[in-house]
């Protein structure tokens, strides 16, 4: 009998393959036929892009591309059958590649970056641990309330809002700390709330420097895979994503990403943790099935389909991109007469900028009748400079092109307010850059 149970088994495999290998044909004959039927103007534009489509410049890009939409466009499907743990098996390592790690253990959370943060404090740190916080946007602010909340002990360093995160005093607090009190560093790599950049590999080496053994812990929600980051290289213990940010997908995956380090202090930490709880998940990584509870069966498939077009452009040359689309922005808003939110050219971000406007002018009106007027979606001001500034998202699934139509939509809303702007200003500046530093696509040369 066991013979004929061992051929059932096999039969049962090959079966599940067939049904597999049918399920990507069908889903690859929907995007030929999409092709296909699709227009001159569908054909060379991302779904998000077409006419009747509001155009995204809030700090949550465009969807990946229509033909890949349909990998990801499915029903759901039993998470226990064994395509789904391999699919999640090389999707742990390719996620690897965009924090650029190799040692680093990557969790993939049906959450936000919210739930992410969480996820990262309480997986290391005990109730009562001291930390040191940069305080220097919306975003940090929240994270702070969240550690608070958590009853950890916060050292907030507060920075004017436009500033990056104020390292002299982190240095002095580690120099005085020489019983080790402080048990992590906390800093968001980019607050999104002010356009600033914070400069990781500095934090490291002043925690080298004090020779101090506190975790570093990074939200890079608005930066990984839009701006360079390197977890190993800079010594970050654990960083987080989201997937509605630069993997363009919808919200709902928390990608975190633990160093050996971090996975040791997990071990110890005492912090209440249940959804969020790293050993859950390492128990299934060890049995080969991977997921401790149900995961977003659609957004894996979309992450599947975010990281192949990542790497299919090169990691180094999507960051690249968002270098350019960054000076571009911040030249167009130079030629408009107007200033960036963002005190110091050290701290620019290439993901968002945030634009100030005159004290006779709220921003507030700026985003709605962008929005009413010309379905364009800019960000607003928040919290301190809220009707202060307005926001340009330039991250994710976006070209050149896509960017030069969005500042020609806001030159128009501000002459709309009442800002004397004159019309193709920025336009130009912004052109002229990009047409002297956009490469050639490698695929096509």
């Amino acid at each position: 009998m066991k013979p004929l149970q061992g051929e059932n088994v096999v039969s049962q495999q090959k079966k599940e393959k067939q049904d597999k290998e049918l399920r990507v044909e069908s889903h690859r004959a929907v995007a030929d036929r999409n092709k296909k039927d699709d227009n001159t103007c569908t054909a060379t534009l991302p779904h998000s892009q077409l006419w009747t489509s509001e155009v995204l410049h809030i700090f949550r890009p465009r969807a990946v591309e229509s033909e890949k939409v349909e990998k990801w466009t499915i029903n759901n499907e039993d998470y226990r059958s064994p395509a789904i743990p391999a699919m999640t098996k090389i999707l742990l390592e390719d996620v690897k590649k965009i924090f650029k790690t190799t040692t680093g253990t990557p969790f993939m959370i049906p959450t936000t970056g919210t739930g992410a943060w969480e996820s990262a404090l309480t997986n290391t740190l005990t109730p009562g641990d001291r930390i040191v916080s940069f305080l220097i946007g919306q975003f940090s602010l929240l994270w702070i309330d969240q550690q608070q909340r958590l009853n950890f002990k916060v050292d907030v360093v507060e920075s004017e809002w436009g500033q990056g995160a104020n390292l002299d005093i982190l240095a002095s607090k580690l120099a005085e700390d020489t019983a080790h009190t402080i048990k992590a560093v906390c800093i968001v790599h980019n607050e999104t709330a002010t356009g600033v950049t914070n400069n990781l590999a500095t934090v490291r080496k002043i925690l080298d420097h004090y020779r101090h053994p506190a975790l570093f812990l990074v939200d890079g929600v608005s930066s990984i895979c839009a701006l360079d980051f390197r977890m190993d290289e800079w010594g970050v213990d654990v960083a987080l994503t989201g997937s509605q940010k630069a993997l363009s997908l919808p919200t709902g995956i928390g990608i975190v990403c633990a160093s050996p380090k971090a996975l040791e202090a997990s071990k110890t930490a005492k912090s209440v943790r249940v959804f969020f709880d790293w050993n859950d998940y390492l128990k299934f990584y060890k049995l080969g099935t991977y997921w401790p509870y149900t995961p977003s069966v659609q957004l894996l498939y979309g992450l599947r389909a975010a990281l192949d077009l990542l790497f299919e452009e090169g990691l180094d040359n999507v960051i690249a991109r968002h270098s350019r689309l960054g000076k571009a922005t911040r030249l167009a808003v130079e030629a408009w007469g107007l200033k960036n939110c963002t005190q110091k050219e050290e701290w620019v971000s290439d993901t968002v900028t945030a634009v100030l406007v005159p004290p006779y002018i709220d921003s507030t009106e700026i985003v709605r009748r962008a929005w009413k007027r010309y379905n364009l979606s800019l960000g607003l001001g928040l919290n301190k400079i809220a009707g202060k500034v307005f926001r340009i998202g330039h991250l994710g699934n976006l070209n050149e092109l896509q960017l030069l139509g969005c500042l020609a939509g806001v030159e128009m809303v501000l002459r709309d307010v009442g800002y004397p702007v004159k019309l193709g200003s920025g336009v130009a500046a912004a052109s002229a850059y990009l047409q002297n530093n956009t490469p050639l696509i490698p695929s096509r040369v």
